[in-house]
Formats: C-alpha cells, structure tokens, sequence
C-alpha cells in the first residue's frame, strides 16, 4: 500500500513538471509567428465566405505551398492547410479560385483538386488524380444553377480537362486529347469551355485553343493563333482569362515592343503597342463574369541612370462583338517600385494604383481619378504587386479601398485609403536554418580581469584602479535606477522589457535569434522582446524554382559574428546584434559548389570552412588553426569519412584517417551529434542501492542512422569520430524508410524516432505498428561500481587499445527501450542548461498535431522496470515507474500549448544564465520561441509569487517587533529587580 502511494506521488510530482507553460504564461515566456508564406499574386483575392455577409476575407496561396484566410482588418489568421509537402525544395504554383456567391473555395496543388469551406477552411471534398495540374478555373454559368471546376492536367503528355462536381467533387466529364501539346490554362464562356495550349515542338511553339461543349465536354472546334515561333515556351504566355469578363490570351514578343492579345472564339490576333524601353509586362483583369470587359497593362521600362524603373498603366477595352481592342487611355507614368491591381463591383471595374506615394482609383470607363490618398506611413515598402477590394460609400460619391501589398522586404501590408493597418513578416517564413548568438556584454568583467592575472601585481593595481575611477561614470545613472528597479522588483515587472534595443537581462532570456530563409533573406529576432524583428537583409536573392541551401550557420560568440555558408558558394560574415555585414556578402563566385562545412577551431575562435566535393577548403584556413582535428565528411548517403587537413607550402591536401561504408541497399537517414555545449553535471548515475552506475561520455561520439528500404530495416550506430570506430549498434525490422527517422543525443544517450511495423517473435503473429521511440542509456560497464576497462584511468585515447584480454578500444554497455507513440515525432532535440543540472527533456516535433511537445527523461528512461513495479528505494533514488510500452501523447506536456505550429524543419536549444531554463526555438513555415523548465523553476520566483504581501509581512514584522522591544526589554529588567525584593 505505501509503495503504491509513493508511485502515484512520484507520478503527480513528473505531471507539474511536464506543465512547462501555463495558459497565463502564454505570449509572456514563449511567442509565436503563425505564417503562410508570401503571397502569390494570381492566387490571392478578397471573397465574401457567404454571399449575405457583407464582410471579405483575403484568401492566399503561398509561394511555399500554404492556403489561407487572413481577417483583412486585423491581419490574423483566419485559417490555413499545408499543401505542400517540403517548405524547403516548393517551387510555388498551384491554384486558388474562388465561385462568386458561394461559401467554398477551389484549390489545386500537385494532382490533387480540392473544395474548402471558405469560412471556416473545412475540406469539403478532395479528388487526386495521375499527372500535374496546370490550370483550375469555376464553371459559373452551367445548364443547372450549380458552379463546377474545371481542372486541367498534364497526363505524360496527354492533355486532360475534368469537369467536377462543385458540391460533390466527382467527374462530371473527361476531354482527353493526346497530341503532346503542353497545356496552360482552361477558360470558359456561356457558350464554350476553351482550353490553351502550346503546339510545336522545342522552342518554336504557336498557340492552340480548343473549343469543348460546356455540357459534354465534347470538342467543337480547335486552331491556331498567330505563327509558328510566336511563343517560345509557357512563361512566354503571360495572361490566359479565366472567363467571359477576360475573354483573352495575350503574349508579349521577346524584345517586349508588342503584345500580342487574342480573342478566345476568333481566329486572329492583334497586336498592342508598348511603351519604348519596356522590360516586363503584367496584366490585369476582372474575375466576375458580369464584369466590363477591360484590362489593364502594366509595363516596366528598363532601369535608368538611378537605378529605377518606370511603371504605366494602358487600360484596353474590348468589343465582343467584333473581337477588336481598342486603347481606352493611359495612367500617368511613375518610378520606383509600384503595382497596379483590379476590384470589380458587378459590371463596374475599378483599377488601383499603389506606389510609394500615394494610391489612387480609377474607372475602367474613364481615365478621371475617383480617389486619391497620399501613403505617409508607407512611403518604403516598395509594392511588388497588390490586391485591392475597392468601395462606394452608399449615399455619395465617396470610395474607401483596401490594398494587400507584397513589399520588396517580403512582408505583406494592407493599406486602407493609404494608411497602414497591419504588417504580417511573410519573409520570415520558410526558414531553413537558424541559430542563437548571445548578446554582447557592456563590459567582459572576466576578460579584464584575466588580463590583470597576466601583469606583474603593481601594474595591475593601478590598472583596477583606473578601472574603478572609470566605473563612476556609470554611478549617476545607476543610482537613479534604484527606484524604478525597486518598484519593477515589488511589482514583478522587468526594467529591462522597459528600454529600447538589444539588451542583456538577468536571467539571460534576452538572445538574438538568427534566422536563414530559402529566399535568402535573413532575420534577427529578439527573444527577450516577444521576437521583435531587430534587423532584415537579403544577401543572396532567390527565386521559387532555387532555393538557398544552407551548409553552414555558425556564431562565433568571442567575436559576435555570425558565418554562413550556402550551397552555391555563397558566404557572409555579420554581426549577430546589427545585422550589418563584416565583409561585402559573396553570391556564388567560388570554383566549386560547397558540398558541406567544417567549424575548425583555432586559439582566436571558430572558423566555418567550405569545403567542395573533393573536402578540400574552398577558402583558405585561418594561420592559427589547430591541425590535429579529424573533420567529419559525408560522401552521399552511402559512407562517412574522417579527414585532417595538412597544409604544407601553401597548398592544403587531406588525409583519410577512416571510412565507413554502408551495406549494399543501405542509406544515411539521420546523422545527431552532441550539442556543442553539452554540459555533464555528474559522471554516474546513484542507483537505488547507494551504488553508481558510470557515464559513458564521449565528445567525439555521434549517432548515425541508416535505413534499407527494401529489406525494411533501420540501423543505428554509435561512432567515435575520432577512430571510426563503431561503439555500439542497434537494428530494428519493419521500419518504412519513406517516413521520417529523426534522432538526438545529448550527455550519455540518445533516441532515435521511425515508423515501424515489427512482427513478435511469439508465436502469435501480433505485430507492433506504429511510430516508435527508442532510447539508449550508455554506461561504462553493466556492472555499478564499476568503470570498465578503463578502470581508474584519468585520460584514454580513441586509437590506442586498452591493455586486457581483448586489445581494443572500450566499448560502452547499451541499455535500450522502446516506446509506441501516439502520434509521429520529427525533429528530435535535448534541452539545454548552463550547469547541466537540471534534468534534460527530448523536444520534438508533433507534425500531426502542429505542436511542440517535451517529453521528461524520466518517463523515457531506459531503467524502468519491465513486468514488475519499481520499489520504494527505486522511486525514491531514480524516480523510476513501471515500463509501460504505449506511451500517450500528455496535452500538459505540448510545450506550445494551444498554438497552431506549422511546418517545423528544425529545434535549437539554448542554456539561460539561471539553471532551470532552457531556450527552444522552432523553425520553419512558423517560428516559435519558447522557454523550458524541465526541473521546474527552482531559481526563480513565479508569476504567481506576492510580492506585495512578502513586503507587507516583513513591514508588519519590523513594527511588530519594534512595538514589543520596549515592553519586552522594561519586563526583563522588572524581573531582576524582583529578585532582589
């Protein structure tokens, strides 16, 4: 009966541990950017959800493949699907339409078409296909009252059209055509559905539209625009409308003198001209099909002398009638960054223009300015294209218009009638790489004094006491601090919180997070300030179809710079707190591409060295570097190499000190090594009994796992980096290599995450499937007491053997458990701590449930007693609890607690000054910050801690006791004079 009491109590004392954030700690200890990505301009509109609302939602689909709403007046999410697989290699594409009236939205991505609730983003249907979709359009006007989607694919070079069902999703009727024509987009009018294509080959391509039956799908009809040679491949084709109010196909030649329009149904095409100078063309149309039929062409001339382009807009009319466009009139010219955008009413079009200076609404009838507002506020963000939703005030001729602008610093604004409403840091999304950088102290007091540790003792007396003189400076300022900090320390408040800029505080929450984006932008998040933005530069340009791979993301903390490297050779050198660049950032420029990086150690610091795909440095080593390091190097996914530099004249060759090699049909999967900070508290572990089982530590250890696809299996290898030698090896059956394998270490363990479906060895063919944890302890010797072969050896070499009867290296014994988890974990992580202290926790990601989750060593330890409950003396010593091979997901232990985290690729830890408190940081669609206290917070006071009352108490105490000290002291004395009466 005790025992069992004792084994609940130790169970409720881990449950207040695994609470690591509280629901009134939430925005205070952790913060979070929900993301979508930047949007795209064909995929991104206003849209009522319901036809009676009178409200819009701003509607997205991302660059990296995220489709969203975003409440227009404030800028939150509404809410959001990933449909992309990998944030990091998305190209951007798919399609996002929206039926006029309806309360659902259609998008497609890949092969697969899709219909969400407009409002509250629930999938109403979903239809995967074989082939790529090329092109999504509504079907608004049907022989029935209901709107379909029209889905054009690429089917291995078949041209495919479906028409879908809008309510159900199912195949209304299939055109298929096998010409090996590329398709493009899909278009429809009330009396026929037309689908453009590419004819040719190579690239000499002319334009094919084919007429289909609105009701059957059957072909009418089908020729050829312009001449062979017109197009010369599918980016050249710029405008495809989607319905009767843009019933067009317009292409621009290659020196962009002219477009090219065509009228969908007529067979000919007429050519506009553009202005001189003009490098890109952009245009825009209206998407209801009761719509005018106009369009605006927004033309960008070369740069000039200044650097800036021009922007002009030429509004066109056309006349279905008689298929001809005609030059309705133009819009000032302006420079600078601008973009044009449409807002249609009914038959009413309206056409916004959005500059750094002012934006302005016009009439597609006539070239009048209806409205115009200066943007004061806005006068930088540099609009690289916009959506608008333009309104006339009822009872007047007033308008008010809503632009969502994406700025040339990849963040997404709305401006309503010019003044900014909301900012949403789109840029910071699709991260890839990030590191933390501590921030610089005023004054290093551990520097100075080990400087005056190397002088003779008279020099440095007077240089602490010049030292101290200089310090006065510092004493006005200080002294008046003393009430402010006073109150903020009675309060609960931060002094710090209070001032601008980076600053340290005590408890050493304040950090710089750094942060690599695929589009090569970079970050500088400020953790002590709720992740304030410090400072953006985009050093190495990206587009969609090449993101930035990050080979190496390094800060050096005796210098505060940060070091990056990039796959493409591109390299900068920046300070961690300002952003501002060391040296002027290389794009590409080297010889080779960089295949990995090396953090090579010198008495001056850490260099990041390049190294091609021969692991030779692309860049020269530093003159005080140490050569004696065995670097690492992984050649594909088949074999891990050890090398050392040698540098000899001036020319740097390398030399093999091991290689391991993977089985036939084995890959690399996952490579964890220990944090670079891995602080180790104790050496043993205290067993029930008062005996000490011995650590197993080895800085030079990591932990390779490699799967065979084929055979099902996962093996994970412990490897001394040092030797190549092999220290220990696990392997498990009826692993899925096509599914996430993630693993981590940290002191003496490490745990590995997969999918796996293991058959029991039992007789009874019972399997166990399922995501699966496994986690190894690695001691000395299986025996307490006990270290080994090393005996009481203070040092040990990884190539010498130890003398005993076996000749090798010391082995580790390997105690290992596995778990069956509730949901998947990716992105395995360890806590971090100052002292290594506190217990450690295993951070992972829950990519099923988009939240970050800590799981306690405690629960995960390997020593739990397997079919019998623990003892009184193994609770008590190493709160120890009976193995239990199903472990359940335990909401209290969702360290992001209610928040939606999106898309992790990765979690850093980092150590606070106090000693409960580790640092964590998710990247990847979103950012997430938050800190961790797997010990819970023994070093500092709680939230929940009164401080008024403590002050009140011991001020009634003093009183009390300055009341009393009068009688107490007068009746002492009247008991000596009693003794003498």
């Amino acid at each position: 009966m005790r025992r069992a009491l004792l084994q609940s109590g130790v169970l409720l004392g881990l449950s207040s541990l695994a609470a690591a954030i509280f629901k009134d700690e939430v925005g205070d200890v952790d913060f979070h950017y929900p993301l979508i990505g930047i949007p795209q301009v064909e995929t991104t509109f206003f849209h009522r959800p319901r036809k009676e609302d009178k409200a819009s939602l701003l509607y997205t689909l991302s660059d990296i493949g995220l489709l969203g709403a975003v409440n227009p007046s404030n800028g939150d999410l509404v809410w959001r699907h990933q449909l992309g697989n990998d944030v990091t290699t998305t190209t951007g594409g798919g399609f996002l339409r929206a039926p006029e009236g309806e309360n659902w939205v259609a998008a497609a991505y890949g092969s697969s078409v899709q219909a969400w609730s407009a409002l509250t983003g629930r999938n109403i249907w979903r239809m995967d296909f074989k082939g790529e979709v090329k092109d999504v359009e509504i079907l608004e006007m049907t022989e029935t009252s209901r709107k379909d989607v029209l889905a054009l694919f690429d089917e291995d070079g078949a041209t495919v059209l479906r028409r879908l069902h809008g309510s159900l999703g199912t195949v209304v009727w299939e055109f298929r055509e096998h010409s090996k024509d590329v398709p493009l987009q899909v278009s429809n009018n009330i009396a026929n559905v037309y689908v453009v294509s590419l004819h040719g080959s190579g690239s000499s391509y002319s334009l094919k539209v084919t007429s289909l039956e609105t009701a059957t799908g059957k072909r009418v009809d089908h020729w050829m625009v312009g001449s062979k040679g017109d197009v010369h491949g599918p980016d050249d084709v710029m405008f495809v409308g989607a319905n009767s109010a843009a019933p067009i196909v317009a292409w621009a030649n290659q020196g962009a003198a002219k477009l090219s329009v065509n009228v969908l149904g007529s067979k000919t095409k007429q050519d506009l001209a553009l202005p001189p100078n003009t490098e890109s063309v952009q245009i825009h149309a209206p998407h209801l099909t009761q719509s005018q039929t106009h369009f605006l062409v927004h033309a960008r001339s070369d740069e000039d002398d200044a650097g800036e382009r021009t922007n002009k807009g030429l509004i066109f009319h056309t006349d279905l009638k008689t298929s001809r466009i005609s030059l309705a009139y133009e819009l000032p010219a302006f420079k600078g960054h601008g973009a044009f955008c449409t807002s249609s009413d009914g038959a009413n079009v309206h056409f916004a223009q959005i500059n750094g200076q002012e934006t302005l609404i016009v009439s597609s009838e006539s070239h009048g300015i209806l409205a115009r507002w200066p943007n004061p506020k806005a006068a930088n963000v540099g609009p690289v294209h916009a959506v608008a939703e333009v309104i006339k005030k009822p009872g007047g001729q007033d308008f008010a218009v809503r632009a969502a602008l994406v700025t040339s610093s990849d963040d997404w604004i709305l401006l309503r009638n010019g003044e900014k409403d909301w900012t949403r840091p789109e840029g910071l999304s699709g991260s890839v790489a990030a590191v933390w950088a501590e921030l610089p102290e005023a004054e290093d007091l551990a520097k100075v004094l080990a400087e005056e540790a190397h002088t003779n003792p008279l020099a440095a007396y007077v240089h602490r006491v010049k030292r101290h003189i200089d310090d006065l400076k510092y004493l006005p300022g200080w002294l008046s601090s003393i009430p402010e900090r006073v109150i903020n320390s009675v309060a609960g408040g931060e002094v710090v919180g209070k001032k601008e800029g980076l600053r340290r505080d005590t408890f050493g929450f304040s950090k710089v997070l750094v942060v690599a984006t695929r589009r090569g932008r970079f970050y500088g998040l400020d953790s002590g300030n709720h992740g304030k933005i410090v400072w953006t530069n985009k050093w190495f340009p990206r587009d969609g179809t090449s993101p930035l791979v990050v080979k190496g993301l390094v800060f050096d903390e005796d210098h505060g710079f940060v070091s990056v490297y990039g796959s493409r050779g591109e390299h900068a050198v920046f300070n961690a707190t300002s952003g501002v660049a060391r040296e002027v950032p290389t794009v590409g420029g080297v010889k080779s591409d960089i295949s990995h990086t090396a953090i090579v150690l010198s008495e001056t610091g850490k260099y990041l060295v390049p190294l091609g795909n021969d692991d030779l440095p692309i860049s020269a080593l530093p003159a005080d570097w140490d050569p004696e390091q065995t670097i690492v190097v992984r050649s594909g996914d088949v074999a891990l190499k050890g090398i050392r530099l040698i540098q000899q004249d001036g020319k740097t060759t390398k030399q093999e000190m091991w290689q391991i090699e993977m089985r036939p049909g084995q890959k690399i999967q996952h490579i964890a090594s220990l944090p670079a900070q891995d602080q180790v508290a104790s050496i043993g572990r205290v067993l029930a009994d008062r005996r000490v089982l011995y650590k197993y530590l080895n800085s030079n250890s990591i932990v390779v796992a490699t799967a065979d696809e084929s055979a099902k299996t996962l093996s994970v290898q412990l490897v001394d980096t040092a030797s190549g030698q092999i220290l220990s090896s696990q392997r498990y059956n009826g692993v899925d290599a096509s599914k996430s394998i993630s693993c981590a270490m940290a002191e003496n363990w490490y745990a590995c995450s997969f999918f796996g479906d293991y058959v029991l060895d039992d007789k009874t063919d019972r399997s166990i499937k399922g995501y699966q944890l496994i986690v190894t302890d690695l001691y000395e010797s299986p025996e307490p007491n006990s270290r080994g072969p090393l005996g009481d050896a203070a040092n040990y070499s990884s190539f010498n053997p130890v003398d005993d009867a076996t000749g090798s290296v010391p082995l580790p014994w390997a105690l290992s458990q596995a778990y069956v988890m509730s949901q998947p974990l990716t992105n395995l992580a360890v806590t971090q701590t100052r002292q290594g202290i506190s217990t450690r926790e295993l951070i992972a990601y829950l990519p099923e449930g988009h939240g970050i989750v800590g799981l306690s060593r405690f629960i995960l330890d390997p020593r739990r007693p397997v079919g019998r409950d623990p003892t009184a003396a193994e609770m008590e010593a190493e709160t120890l609890m009976k193995y239990a091979p199903a472990l359940e997901i335990d909401p209290r232990t969702i360290l992001s607690h209610e928040r939606d985290v999106v898309g992790v690729k990765g979690i850093i830890a980092a150590a606070a000054v106090v000693e409960s408190t580790s640092i964590l940081a998710a990247y990847g669609v979103d950012v997430y910050v938050a800190r961790v206290a797997p010990s819970g917070v023994f070093d500092i006071l709680g939230r929940g801690f009164n401080k008024v009352t403590l002050v009140m108490t011991v001020l009634a105490l003093t009183g009390g006791v300055a009341f009393l000290a009068p009688m107490v002291r007068r009746k002492q004395i009247d008991r000596r004079w009693e003794a003498f009466l």
